[in-house]
């Protein structure tokens, strides 16, 4: 006699989104000024040579900044409007 036993698996989909520029909440704002969640900090010390090549970079669209924000936190976006 064959016995099988029967096996669950359950799926969880990630709470986690990503937030691109261009995207409806990639700006915040708090009434005065309007900016960018994310982006980049290059250094005083960072040399010239490595600046530019990070600025060619950015400026081709080869790198990008993006955010992560919770599912909750993008459901509170939408609700307050900001």
């Amino acid at each position: 006699m064959l016995y099988t036993k029967s096996m669950n698996i359950t799926s969880r989909q990630s709470q986690i989104r990503t937030i691109k520029p261009g995207d409806k909440n990639f700006t915040i704002t708090d009434g005065l000024v309007v900016t960018n969640r994310a982006g980049f900090e290059v250094g005083a010390n960072c040399p010239k040579e490595y600046r530019s090549v990070l600025t060619m970079a950015l400026n081709a669209g080869w790198i990008k900044p993006i955010a992560y924000v919770t599912e909750r936190e993008m459901l509170f976006m939408g609700l307050t409007n900001n």
